[in-house]
C-alpha cells in the first residue's frame, strides 16, 4: 500500500512476475484475505497447484481459506481426444475449453477480487505465443465491464519477460529471491509500472514471515 501510495486501484488487471519460490502465491493469498476481511467475494484460480497444496501454504501462515472460493484446474477440464477432431487446432480447443470453465466459475461466484495462479499453465496449453496473448487480451476485455480486481501471477516459464503482456496490465509488480553463497536469500520487490500513480520507484526489501509478506520500503528521494 505504501509503495503504491494507497494500494491497487480497484477494478483493474495487474501482473505479478517472479520465479518459482519468490512469493507470488503468498502475495496473491494475502490480497484475497484482505478482500475477505472487507466482506468481498474472492476467487483463487489455481492452474498449476492443487487445492491441497494451497491449503498447506495457508496453514503455514496460520490462515484459513474458508470464505475464499478456490477453483482447481482438473484433468477433465481439458478437451478429450475424441472432441479434438475438428477444424480447429487441438491446442485452441483445449485452451478454449479451459477458459470457458474458468469464466463459468467467475460468472457463478462474481468475485470482487480474483487471482490466476499461474499464467504458465495457460501458456503451455496455448502452445503458441500469439494464441496465448490473444487469450489474455480476451480476459482483459471480459473483466472490463465488471467490478473485479484481477491479479495474474506469472513465473517467467517462457524464459524472458513478456513485454506485450506487461503492456496489457494496468500495473506490473516484480518479486525476486536473490540467493547468496552464505546466509539467507534476499527478497525484493519492485513496481515496474503503475498507471496514474506516482509509485515509489526502485527495489524494496521484503520478507515472508508467518502471517504473510512484510515490505520494507525505501524512502523516496526528494530533490
Amino acid at each position: 500500500d505504501e509503495l503504491l501510495q494507497g494500494g491497487l486501484t480497484p477494478n483493474r488487471m495487474y501482473l505479478v512476475e517472479g520465479l518459482p519460490g519468490s512469493g507470488k502465491t503468498t502475495l496473491g493469498m494475502q490480497f484475497l484475505l484482505d478482500g475477505r476481511a472487507r466482506g468481498e467475494r474472492t476467487l483463487y484460480v489455481t492452474l498449476s497447484e492443487t487445492t491441497t497444496e494451497l491449503t498447506g501454504v495457508a496453514d503455514s501462515h496460520g490462515w484459513t481459506l474458508d470464505g475464499i472460493e478456490v477453483y482447481q484446474l482438473a484433468a477433465t477440464d481439458t478437451a478429450r481426444p475424441e472432441e479434438q477432431y475438428t477444424l480447429y487446432h487441438p491446442a485452441e480447443v483445449e485452451l478454449g475449453e479451459t477458459i470457458k470453465n474458468v469464466l463459468d466459475v467467475i460468472e457463478r461466484v462474481r468475485p470482487a477480487r480474483i487471482v490466476f495462479d499461474s499464467l504458465s499453465e495457460l501458456r503451455l496449453i496455448a502452445r503458441d505465443p500469439l494464441r496465448y496473448r490473444r487469450q489474455i487480451l480476451a480476459l482483459k476485455e471480459f473483466f472490463a465491464g465488471r467490478e473485479t480486481t484481477v491479479l495474474l501471477l506469472d513465473d517467467h516459464s517462457g524464459g524472458q519477460t513478456d513485454r506485450q503482456l506487461q503492456s496489457l496490465a494496468h500495473g506490473v509488480i516484480m518479486v525476486e529471491q536473490l540467493p547468496f553463497e552464505y546466509g539467507r536469500a534476499r527478497r525484493r520487490i519492485r513496481i515496474v509500472k503503475f498507471r496514474g500513480v506516482a509509485a515509489i520507484e526502485g527495489f524494496h526489501d521484503f520478507a515472508i514471515r508467518r502471517g504473510g509478506i512484510v515490505v520494507f520500503p525505501q524512502r523516496a528521494v526528494r530533490p
